[in-house]
């Protein structure tokens, strides 16, 4: 029996139709169709199954945030999920359930009024269902793992358009796919997470520096956080010091160096484990101390705007060696971009203690993790240069780096790099569920993984 869809449509001489399909990359500029607005997993139900009754291809938008725009599909139907967005904390049980089309935003301020919280995303507007499919990297990782780690249970509307649930009871295939294989298995409606003890303060912020500090800073920061205890997250952003009040008049407008920070622990004890980092320098501006965790999280929201034009890539280090950082640094200043902000992530901590074989997630043994985040305003003229730009340094960066990659942080690299976010054997065991779970490969609008054959 087919299910009903009792949602909303949206076709493209309906009001809202542009600013529904509109997604964070302003270089994106899809036409569905049409929009099935869902409020319920029936609903994604009656949607994918009208979607494959019709022939046409399927997207799902969650948050909209990723960079390859996946949200939307031209001439396809979007399975909106922005309407299926409750978080519901359970404080005793320590979880909380969460729709698939809700932003990090709303889970950190639901589950920080009862002092927990669960490794989230960088920027608050970032969606948790693509998020957490794809892994879930975060300040809290070290700490707390990565989303999926955290992931107890999914609600799935499978290809077949049947709801079902995912745990370690429950499809256990299903859910070992669903942490760190994206969303090519199903669409999740609702995940239940693990939450932690952590705030409502922490000790977050930024240490600004000047660019031409770069590469001390960062073999600084490379030293102290090979051996950092998992409580100490963060990394360091290649930016365009911004003109802003706190940013020394001269500096503004020119390359920076910014050191960002999260404790997952006690604000006094961490004012004294990241004594070294704080120390250093001394920084332009120190912007470090006790702060709500809701803040830290919100670091990043107004360096990353939605419409600007993005272009990303990134790859995981095997080490990241004083050449290795005099090249990244070198490579990187001056920016074509003010907007660009190009990030190095530490890995270690919780993260490298599961099982490499525990989730479709891997590359758990990697010491540092690159994302290369190229941003210019909406004016096709800069694309070339940008991409041209943001390439040349993943390129200078391949001696350095294991083969891997975390797929959140790539755009349409090509299927060779899916593959390489795995490995073999696990790449041949997600074909092999997606075959089971998705044969036709209905969910291929995504950094994609076909059916076994």
């Amino acid at each position: 029996m087919t299910p009903e869809f009792a949602g909303s449509v949206l076709h493209a001489s309906d009001a809202g139709y542009d600013e529904a399909r509109a997604v964070f990359n302003g270089m994106i500029d899809r036409k569905p169709d049409r929009i099935m607005q869902c409020s319920t997993a029936t609903d994604v139900a009656a949607a994918i199954a009208q979607a494959r009754a019709d022939g046409l291809p399927v997207s799902v938008y969650g948050g909209g945030h990723g960079v390859t725009g996946s949200a939307v599909v031209d001439g396809g139907v979007c399975v909106d999920l922005r309407g299926i967005a409750h978080v519901e904390v359970d404080p005793d049980a320590r979880i909380v359930r969460v729709g698939g089309g809700a932003t990090w935003g709303a889970v950190d301020a639901a589950t920080q009024e009862h002092g927990l919280a669960v490794t989230g995303g960088r920027v608050s507007t970032t969606g948790v269902g693509g998020l957490s499919l794809g892994s879930g990297s975060g300040w809290l990782e070290r700490a707390f793992g990565f989303t999926c780690d955290n992931l107890v249970s999914a609600e799935v509307v499978t290809a077949a358009s049947e709801i079902v649930t995912a745990s370690e009871d429950s499809h256990a295939d299903l859910f070992w796919a669903l942490r760190g294989g994206g969303g090519n298995f199903g669409v999740v409606t609702e995940f239940t997470l693990r939450l932690h003890p952590l705030g409502p303060i922490v000790l977050g912020g930024m240490l600004l520096y000047p660019g031409f500090m770069a590469v001390e800073v960062l073999k600084n920061w490379r030293d102290f956080m090979l051996t950092a205890p998992p409580e100490v997250g963060g990394g360091v952003a290649l930016i365009t010091a911004p003109p802003e009040e706190f940013v020394p008049e001269p500096a503004r407008g020119q390359p920076a160096c910014g050191v960002l920070l999260c404790y997952a622990g006690d604000p006094e004890e961490g004012a004294r484990v990241m004594e070294p980092l704080t120390s250093f320098g001394p920084p332009a501006a120190n912007l470090v101390g006790p702060m709500p965790y809701v803040a830290v999280q919100q670091l990043l929201d107004a360096p990353n705007p939605k419409g600007m034009r993005n272009y990303w890539s990134g790859d995981f280090l095997a080490e990241f060696p004083d050449e290795a950082i005099e090249a990244w640094v070198g490579n990187v200043q001056p920016p074509v971009s003010p907007l660009t902000q190009m990030i190095v992530v530490a890995g270690g901590g919780v993260i490298a203690d599961v099982a490499e074989d525990a989730t479709a997630f891997g590359n758990r043994d990697a010491p540092f993790n690159l994302h290369l985040l190229s941003m210019w305003p909406p004016d096709p003229t800069q694309d070339q240069a940008n991409i041209d730009k943001t390439r040349s340094i993943a390129q200078a960066m391949k001696p350095w780096t294991t083969g891997g990659v975390y797929l959140n942080f790539i755009g349409d690299e090509g299927m060779h790099r899916v593959e390489s976010a795995y490995g073999p054997e696990k790449y041949a065991r997600l074909r092999e569920i997606k075959r089971a779970w998705d044969p036709d490969n209905v969910f291929r609008h995504n950094q994609n993984i076909p059916p076994a054959d």
